[in-house]
Parts: C-alpha cells; structure tokens; sequence
C-alpha cells in the first residue's frame, strides 16, 4: 500500500473564521491553504456554487440544526456564494505557489467551465449523484472525477459509472461516503469500501468522512486499512465554532495525525514476500536451537537418541537432522552440552 491522497474539504468554512480574524474571506481562504500543507495534506477542497442555482427558496434543512440553525439550504447557500471565477483562480494560484492541489466541488454548468481551467480533479458531491445530465457535462471535459456516492443505492452508483464511462471518461474514483452531519460513528459502515472495491474492482476507491474526529484518527485509519486509496475530511481552523461544517471538520493537528498513522501503517505492513529479514539474522541463529549432547563421550561412541537434545543457539546442526545423527561414531573426545557440528561425528 502506498499512503492515501488526503484531501481537507475547507468548503466555506473560511467565511466564518475570517471574521475571528478580521481578514478577508480570500485571505482566509488562502490562510486555510497554508495550514492544510502544513498538516502535510495532498489537496485543499472548496466549493463552487451559487445559492441560486443550487438550491430552492424552498429548500429545507437536513443538517443537525442544533448545530446549524438555518433552516433553509438556500438561505445557508446565499451565506457563503460571494466567490466567483477570479477568487478560485487567485486561490488555485497560490495553492500552487505552496505546492498542494487544488480542487473545488462544482455545483452548476457555470462552474464546471471556470474550474475546467484551474483544477486537475473534478469532485461531484453525493447530492449530484443522480444529476445524470450534470455528470455527463462534467466528464466530457476529460479530466479524473472523484464521485461521492452518499446516500445512494448501489443501482445508482452504477447508473452514475456507466453515465461517465458513456461519455468517453474511464478516470473514475468512488468515495463512501454517508450523507449525515454529523455521521454517528455506529453510521459511518465502512465496510462498504470493500463492497465498492469488490463491486468495482477496476475503479479507485476512497473515502469521504463526515463523523466527529476521533482523538486517533481511527475512522480514518481504519478506511485506509480497509483499502481507501483516497481520504477526504472537512477542515476547519476552528471546531469550536457553531454552524455549517465547523462541528465534524478535522482540524491541522486532526490531518496531521492522520497522516502519521497513514505513514505508520505503510511502515508496518511492509512486504507480502515471506523471507528472513536482515534485521532477523543474527536472532535467527541464537534463537534456534541446534543438537547437543546430553552427557560426556569418548571418541568411537555411537550417538543413540538419548544422548542428543536441542537448545540454543542454532549454530550447529538443526535438530530436523537427528535421525542422520543417531548411529553415527563421534570423532574425539566430547564434553556433555556441547553444540554438534558434522565435523565432530
């Protein structure tokens, strides 16, 4: 296994913690950057849309409203769609500058033809899942897709990978995802990543994770175990802020710790090639046993089974040999304890 693609969904979290800071929210948006290739993440992620096109006046929440109070997605959307084209170039530009990837959810046709210029992946959110005619715009532009499949059937899904496909697109990735915020860990069914490598086993398969952040990371180690070759989280500077995606978004520290476990788990999994390492050398000859003499012989004597056992070190020969040795005359002299060698009978 090689470690996963990390991707921090900052979304519009930015919007909020600008104001803490009393920046801009490009500024912010552009601060988020910093942080997220501090943390050692892969791609930053935000979100294109316009409330407008993406959401009904009556639209109603789904969201844990305890957490976030609005009521409706549209009045949500109007909060945090004061971006346009200019704004995703200068970040896309100064993510390159850093040197992380660049990526922003598309939520309408409009931003699929201005992100077509900055981002190397396209995301579709699990909402869009079933927007077929919307799937297929994006995929005829030609570039990998990473399609969250939250909330779905599994006809869905394959409606949705035959959609791509359709349109002349075979650089697909499949995201579990559960469409809850926040995902109750008991809710996060992770092993539906094998199910999806199973099903689609020539397709990249990954995770999008909405649960609370564990102190270790766990979920999200567990999913790498479990063959996610992509790891998408929300990010946050500030998961103590009320609203939107604050409440289950990791924090720096969050993504750094996951990403010393994903370095941890590629350093002890190592090979699948059963061998003696080097490192086990030296303890597999001490720590072997080998034939010795039970008791004192003279030089002439013939070796019977009472008078081998096997102890430490394996430096002489193997106790798999002794039915050789039985029978055999002992060339010198030998005190009782002493390791055979074939030199000696």
């Amino acid at each position: 296994m090689k470690k996963p693609y990390i991707i921090a969904e900052a979304g519009v979290n930015f919007y909020d913690t600008a104001k803490l800071r009393d920046v801009t929210p490009l500024e912010e948006a552009m601060y988020y950057v910093d942080k997220a290739k501090e943390a050692g993440i892969d791609a930053i992620k935000f979100q294109s849309y316009k409330a407008s096109k993406i959401a009904s006046k009556n639209s109603p929440a789904y969201w844990d409203t305890t957490k976030e109070i609005t009521k409706s997605q549209y009045e949500l959307f109007c909060k945090f769609d004061k971006f346009d084209a200019e704004d995703y170039r200068k970040l896309c530009e100064h993510c390159h500058k850093v040197g992380i990837d660049f990526m922003s959810t598309p939520f309408d046709y409009t931003a699929v033809d201005y992100l077509d210029n900055l981002v190397d992946i396209f995301k579709i959110s699990s909402s869009d899942l079933s927007n077929l005619p919307f799937i297929s715009y994006i995929a005829k532009k030609g570039k990998p897709i990473y399609l969250s499949v939250g909330a779905s059937y599994l006809s869905e899904v394959e409606q949705a990978v035959r959609t791509i496909k359709e349109a002349g697109n075979n650089q697909i990735a499949l995201l579990h995802c559960v469409l809850s915020y926040p995902c109750k860990n008991e809710d996060a069914n992770l092993n539906i990543i094998t199910t999806l490598k199973n099903i689609f086993p020539d397709i990249t398969i990954g995770y999008s994770d909405h649960t609370m952040p564990d102190e270790t990371m766990t979920i999200l180690t567990t999913a790498y175990l479990l063959g996610a070759q992509i790891i998408e989280k929300h990010f946050t500077l500030d998961k103590s802020l009320p609203g939107n995606d604050h409440y289950h978004a990791g924090d720096p520290n969050d993504f750094k710790k996951a990403v010393e476990n994903f370095k941890l788990v590629n350093k002890v999994l190592g090979q699948k090639e059963k061998t003696v390492l080097p490192c086990e050398l030296v303890p597999r000859r001490e720590a072997r046993r080998s034939l010795v003499l039970t008791r004192d012989m003279k030089k002439g004597e013939i070796l019977t089974a009472t008078d081998l056992t096997a102890k430490r070190p394996g430096t002489g020969i193997a106790p798999d040999k002794v039915d050789i040795l039985i029978g055999r005359a002992v060339l010198s002299d030998l005190k009782a304890d002493t390791i055979l060698t074939w030199e000696m009978v």
